[in-house]
């Protein structure tokens, strides 16, 4: 028997995703962030480029980020039956992996340029995430426009991070040094 759902089970399908995956982006980014931190010795000695925004911001904005790209995702892991589902779920995990290491190689490993190129990653993955979104719920891949905005910024801002610090930030250390004169 073949029958469509109704658009409450439609609606509670997608409210179930969403109550799971919200949480699930939103906690993967905050322990991703865990990983490093703009609070070391050595981002502290670097040369900020002057679109760097205050540090606040950037909490402030990969929260909302993360909760919308949970809603998107709950949009088209709940579309039963759709074509192209399997392949854009699939596609999303293998670029959130990407999203989630760039914390822990540009603050905790300290390279910046290795950095850039997991943003480049992430860049080019969403890219192909949102075409595959596009094919599922149309209004999913529009809600990850904001996200690839705010990629593609962080690409230009790791960038001039390079081109400020063209040493890598190493003459910072590992932490604080104690001289003694005699």
């Amino acid at each position: 028997m073949n029958f469509l759902a109704s658009k409450a089970q439609l609606r509670a399908s997608f409210l179930r995703w969403a109550l799971f995956l919200v949480p699930l982006i939103v906690l993967l980014g905050f322990t991703a962030g865990q990983l490093g931190s703009p609070d070391t010795v050595w981002f502290q000695s670097l040369t900020k480029p002057a679109i760097f925004p205050p540090t606040a911001a950037f909490g402030i904005v990969w929260g909302i980020l993360y909760v919308v790209i949970g809603l998107a995702l709950a949009l088209v892991v709940s579309a039963w039956g759709a074509a192209g589902r399997g392949l854009a779920i699939v596609l999303f995990a293998l670029h959130f992996i990407g999203n989630l290491a760039w914390t822990p190689v540009f603050f905790g490993m300290q390279e910046m340029t290795l950095g850039l190129y997991v943003l480049i990653y992430v860049a080019v993955s969403l890219l192909l995430v949102i075409a595959a979104f596009w094919r599922v719920r149309r209004i999913a891949a529009l809600m990850m426009l904001p996200y690839l905005a705010w990629v593609c910024f962080a690409a230009v801002l790791n960038y001039q991070f390079i081109e400020a610090n063209p040493d890598g930030g190493a003459d910072a250390g590992e932490g604080a040094v104690e001289r003694i004169e005699f």
